[in-house]
């Protein structure tokens, strides 16, 4: 019997877009690039972490990096259309670009001039219509090579990129039935997932039946993670009658276990493994109401490695600091706790019932985004908790001090948009951490830990140089020095008393060596901190003293309170903004230098939609622009305060300066001193 192969052939991304002539072809039928932030950064990171390993050990010859696959149908003369890998493919080709290398292959999207358009006019994306999925991808690539890759290591980790990372190129065969092809690729026939795996060797672990049919159940609860677990796991002697709290009696899996044997009991006859594999909930709530999704802020894997962190925490032997919250190494960590010879029963039954916590945690006390768009009129940021009445469930705010709970939604929104790649949410195991081992759940407790840590993270962290990289980014293990003392407690008490901003991050007189997005996200909440507590609620009329020296101290004229009331961190305002554009040094018509515009007062978060809009712009166009009424651009891609408050200090000069000069070193200057003003650098 003849064995049918594909045909598959390895390609460095050098042999891809510059070796055989192709055109890669993307199909009608094929979605839209999609791929956001955190996918693009997860794929910079992921090869220059192989980068780094193989240049430290000498052996960056010999090292080659798959990332993943590419299938194709070769229609002749060299035209290749994509069946599955296209958003890859578009990633590689904008992360070329940015490094600023040669692409001689061409990729091309059928019946989608648009797309093909906005590919060939990068970086100044000049074309009419434009793909905004894919200008937002170049703007995540930018960032990320930035953010990642330090200006001395660029031409090395150019070299890596092309040659040493690789796709395996399966060319569908002519006659193959294509129809027949993507029933096999759609089917249910791929790999294991690491999760899986983890589950089938921590349940092999547990002796008895019902332990391990309650395991498998509440896994399995847990593993939805864009619904509440009280939703799932429907079990009153556990959450309360109302299922919106965690009995703290409950103190082990044991415990949970003697909760199911309650509820075997008041329900059915059946053994606690057929009740709970059977996941038998009571139907009439299942009738009355329905879940309540919304948009997780991590995937499960990553979710199983903070869990596990937290479990581990408890050793004494423990080192934090070598931990790694990232899902690559999910099998890896585990198999510590295997090397450490504690993977045993009494592990995995603490590691069930710290799982089945945290996620109640997770739920009800951490923000979640709205399955809504972001729009200037609805902050999509929720953190509710899940409350049924004994007819249906709905949804309420976590504390009903609104100010209280405005805090928290934009603290921790602030720390999300911040760390959004899976590998980087330090700040959610610290919460969960505090939430576990506290001994009350109280809302204003929580805020004041929540904006601590904030603090700490800025003062501790981003202010001291030796937690710093080349680019000023957090070197790894840098939180968790800062954060955990010597016996794994948390302590938010700022220690650095000898901070000094503008050595690490410029004042102008150099180019600056890189500012993290948490500086900028951090200064906009404590602007509207500041608003918060001292004009929010109160009667401060325009022109009144309080409103007046509010302004004063931003350093700009009134420009009303509905910027304050709206705002909150968007998830768009991801593109590092030069106000006085970089494009007006490069072609020498600016009248401020290269490191002139390079320092804090001149840069801003916004939206990666109006930073290619705009960023070639004169201030005084960019303030027209931005601030016109038209609805030519949302408002929310521009929600940053600190830029709304650059666009006012623009408008301020109009009167008094001749056009050009509106927005001056000076300025600059000024800015970034009224801004150290806020955050009490000095």
């Amino acid at each position: 019997m003849k064995t049918e192969t594909l045909p598959l052939k390895v390609l460095s991304i050098n042999e891809l877009y510059n070796g055989d002539k192709a055109t890669y072809e993307v199909p009608i039928y094929q979605r839209n690039y999609a791929w956001k932030k955190e996918e693009i950064y997860a794929l910079i990171h992921d090869v220059y972490d192989v980068f780094e390993k193989a240049t430290t050990s000498n052996n960056t010859n010999d090292v080659k990096y798959y990332i993943g696959t590419l299938v194709s149908f070769n229609k002749g003369d060299q035209v290749f259309e994509i069946i599955d890998g296209q958003q890859r493919l578009t990633t590689i080709h904008l992360i070329l670009k940015v490094l600023e290398l040669n692409v001689q292959n061409n990729l091309t999207y059928r019946a989608r001039k648009k797309s093909t358009d906005t590919l060939d006019n990068i970086p100044d994306f000049n074309n009419d219509e434009k793909d905004t999925g894919i200008v937002s991808g170049y703007e995540f690539a930018k960032l990320a090579i930035d953010e990642i890759v330090h200006k001395s290591k660029r031409e090395k980790y150019k070299d890596f990129f092309l040659y040493n990372v690789c796709l395996v190129h399966y060319q569908v065969p002519k006659d193959i039935n294509l129809n027949h092809y993507f029933e096999v690729m759609n089917s249910r026939g791929e790999q294991l997932e690491k999760h899986e795996i983890i589950k089938a060797r921590l349940i092999n672990k547990l002796e008895r039946d019902e332990d391990r049919a309650l395991f498998n159940h509440l896994w399995e609860c847990c593993s939805e993670m864009n619904v509440y677990i009280q939703q799932k796991y429907r079990d009153t002697t556990i959450f309360g009658s109302n299922l919106d709290s965690f009995d703290y009696n409950l103190l082990s899996f044991d415990d949970l276990l003697k909760c199911s044997q309650k509820f075997v009991e008041s329900k059915s006859d059946k053994s606690i493994s057929e009740l709970i594999k059977s996941a038998e909930t009571d139907d009439s709530q299942d009738n009355n109401d329905k879940n309540d999704t919304f948009q997780p802020i991590i995937d499960f894997s990553n979710f199983l490695l903070i869990v596990l962190k937290i479990t581990r925490m408890e050793e004494g032997d423990f080192d934090p600091e070598r931990f790694i919250l990232d899902d690559k190494e999910l099998i890896n960590e585990f198999e510590n706790v295997e090397k450490a010879k504690r993977l045993d029963t009494k592990f995995v039954k603490r590691f069930g019932y710290n799982l089945l916590l945290a996620k109640y945690l997770l739920d009800n006390y951490m923000v979640h985004h709205s399955n809504e768009s972001d729009t200037i009129e609805n902050n999509p940021w929720k953190l509710e908790y899940w409350h049924y009445d004994g007819k249906t469930g709905y949804l309420k705010n976590l504390e009903e001090d609104t100010n209280v709970q405005r805090k928290l939604v934009h603290l921790l929104s602030m720390f999300e948009v911040t760390f959004t790649a899976r590998q980087r949410k330090n700040y959610l195991f610290y919460c969960l951490l505090y939430l576990i081992t506290t001994d009350s759940w109280c809302a204003n407790e929580y805020c004041d830990f929540v904006s601590s840590l904030a603090d700490k993270y800025f003062y501790d962290v981003y202010l001291v140089p030796e937690n710093l990289n080349e680019i000023n980014t957090p070197i790894p293990g840098s939180f968790d020095k800062t954060i955990l003392t010597e016996n794994n407690e948390l302590d938010t008490k700022i220690r650095n008393d000898t901070y000094d901003f503008s050595s690490i991050y410029g004042d102008g007189t150099e180019v600056t060596a890189g500012i993290p997005l948490f500086v900028f996200n951090y200064l906009d909440y404590r602007l509207w901190d500041k608003y918060a507590t001292e004009l929010r609620g109160r009667r401060a009329k325009e022109g009144g003293s309080v409103r007046n020296a509010f302004f004063l101290d931003l350093g700009c004229n009134d420009f009303e309170l509905d910027v304050f009331n709206h705002f909150y961190f968007s998830r768009t305002r991801r593109s590092l903004e030069h106000y006085y554009a970089q494009s007006l040094v490069n072609k020498g018509k600016a009248k401020l230098s290269e490191n002139e515009i390079n320092c804090f007062g001149n840069f801003a978060m916004i939206g990666g939609d109006a930073n290619s809009a705009g960023s070639n712009w004169t201030p005084k166009a960019k303030l027209n622009y931005y601030l016109d009424d038209s609805g030519k651009i949302k408002l929310v891609s521009v929600s940053s305060l600190k830029f709304r408050i650059m666009m006012q200090i623009c408008k301020d000069n109009q009167t008094s300066r001749e056009s050009g000069l509106e927005w001056i070193f000076d300025d600059i200057i000024e800015h970034q001193k009224k801004m150290l003003d806020i955050l009490e650098v000095f």
